[in-house]
Parts: structure tokens; C-alpha cells; sequence
């Protein structure tokens, strides 16, 4: 069916650029693409037509967002207790950590504790621990990922036919300890609270020196504080930071504001904390 010609198509154009990002909602059928700016939308859009034969429309755009957390929360759930559906143990404390710096792992637990008989060693079940948490931070309290936080787990136990009465039963697998972990993940994130950071870019314009009052005045409209205008003959530039939605926004009005002989230029600045009403993503099920 075209459903699944598009995902088929979409996985090999993945596969080709990094910045492509590719999700599925299966209970809505639905396709999210994660792209790099408008053109990159109409060239995908142009590259399914004419290579896979598929006609596609999309959406309106969504800016991608990231979650920092704003606290330390700490979680655990036991094994055998009432909330926990998997016999095993797992407690996760989540740190705020510095900008830019992404997800940081740490283990914090008797090695005792560890299913080594699944694992092999203690930096293996390290390692994949840090795949489950990593895993379960791509969708955050408000569906976004997550990132800049030390993650530590502090507690671990498994179960076994032969260990004390309060963890025997059954060999605790991977599976059980990869399923608990979103579960545990997602308890510390509640109680550290997250924000949610949108992204930004630098913007660097140059425009004729006559439509300096028209752009500065647009540029306000937009929340922008700009530079002073640096003057060179009868050609102005002007240098700002922008949300990376309301850049948007400027490159469509630039045209009418210097009558079409302005460009703009811009980079990635980095994320900012959304100001009013944080955007938000749906959760995938399960997640």
C-alpha cells in the first residue's frame, strides 16, 4: 500500500541524511518527518514524487524542541512490589546538567546487585543501561526529548530461584530490566520537572541603509533585540538571535520590508527556554 511505500521511501532517504529523522505513530497511522528548514521539506517532498512515485502533502511545520530538566528527581521502583509489573529493581536520580553537554550515564550500584550471568560484566550491563535510559529520554514530559541531565541509577536488584525469599522467583532478564526503565525514567522526570527549550538562530542581515527604520521596526514586532546597524556606504548589515520560528517568519517579510533586495543569513545558535505556553508533542504509545 502507499502507507507503506512512504515508510519504505522515508527509511532509504534517512539512511542517506542524518538530518532526517523519521517517527510513526502506530495507533494513528501517523508519519512524522523531522527536517531541516522549508526547503528541505519541498526538496523530500520533490525526491518522493520523482524517485518513488508517491505524491505527498505535508502538514504545517512544527519546530523541534528539546527538555532540560529544571531539578533533581529521584525514582525507584522494587521488585515485587505492587506498581512494578517486572521482577526487577531499578532507582534513577536525573540531574540537571551544563548546556550542550547531553546525556551523561553513571552507574552507582553494588556490582553484587548486578545479573551478571546476563550481562557479563559490569561495564556491558552499564552500557546497556545507558541505551534504556537514552532510549526512554527521546520523549519527555511534553514529548519532546530530553537532554543536558546526568542520569545515575543507584539501586539494582534481580531476581533468582535460589537468592533471598524477598527476591526469589525466576531469572530477571534484560527485557525486564530494558521495560522498567521508561517507567522509572519517567517518574524521576516528573518529580525534577522539565522546560522546554526551543531552538535559535543567529541571524545576520544585510539590507539597503533606506530600509533600516522598516526592518528594525519588523524586528521588534518579532521580539528581537538587534545590534546597532553597522553602516558600509549604501549598505547596511544588521545582526540578532531569533527563535528559529520567528526567523522564519522575518525571511517571509523580508522581501516586502527592503523591496526585495535584503538577504538574511543564519546559523544555529543553540536552545532558549520557550517564553509562555511550551509547545508540546504527542507521546508515542508506550513511550
Amino acid at each position: 500500500d502507499d502507507k507503506g511505500a512512504l515508510r519504505v521511501a522515508l527509511a532509504q532517504l534517512a539512511e542517506q541524511d542524518p538530518l532526517i529523522d523519521v517517527r510513526q505513530d502506530d495507533t494513528s497511522q501517523e508519519i512524522s518527518v523531522s527536517l531541516y528548514g522549508e526547503v528541505q521539506t519541498e526538496v523530500i517532498q520533490a525526491t518522493l514524487a520523482d524517485d518513488f512515485g508517491l505524491d505527498v502533502s505535508f502538514r504545517e511545520t512544527t519546530t523541534i524542541c528539546v527538555e532540560r530538566p529544571v531539578a533533581t528527581g529521584k525514582a525507584v521502583e522494587i521488585l515485587h512490589a505492587e506498581s512494578n509489573p517486572f521482577p526487577a529493581t531499578i532507582g534513577l536520580r536525573i540531574d540537571p546538567a551544563p548546556i550542550d553537554s547531553g546525556i551523561d550515564f553513571r552507574l552507582q550500584v553494588d556490582p553484587r546487585t548486578v545479573p551478571m550471568y546476563a550481562y557479563k560484566s559490569l561495564d556491558r550491563f552499564a552500557e546497556s543501561m545507558g541505551v534504556y535510559v537514552r532510549r526512554a529520554l527521546q520523549e519527555g514530559l511534553f514529548g519532546w526529548q530530553v537532554t543536558d541531565c546526568a542520569v545515575t541509577m543507584t539501586r539494582c536488584t534481580y531476581q533468582s530461584p535460589d537468592g533471598p525469599p524477598a527476591t526469589r522467583g525466576s531469572l530477571s532478564t534484560p527485557a525486564d530490566f530494558r521495560k522498567l526503565t521508561p517507567l522509572v525514567v519517567m517518574q524521576a522526570l516528573e518529580r525534577a520537572g522539565t522546560v522546554v527549550c526551543e531552538p535559535v538562530l543567529r541571524v545576520r542581515l544585510e539590507l539597503p541603509t533606506t530600509t533600516i527604520g522598516a526592518v528594525m521596526a519588523g524586528l521588534a514586532r518579532l521580539g528581537a533585540v538587534a545590534q546597532t546597524p553597522s553602516l558600509k556606504g549604501e549598505l547596511a548589515t544588521i545582526e540578532t538571535v531569533l527563535p528559529a520560528a520567528r526567523a522564519q517568519h522575518l525571511q517571509r517579510q523580508l522581501p516586502a520590508l527592503t523591496a526585495g533586495e535584503g538577504v538574511l543569513e543564519s546559523d544555529f545558535g543553540g536552545y532558549q527556554a520557550v517564553s509562555g505556553v511550551p509547545s508540546t508533542r504527542r507521546r508515542m504509545p508506550g513511550a
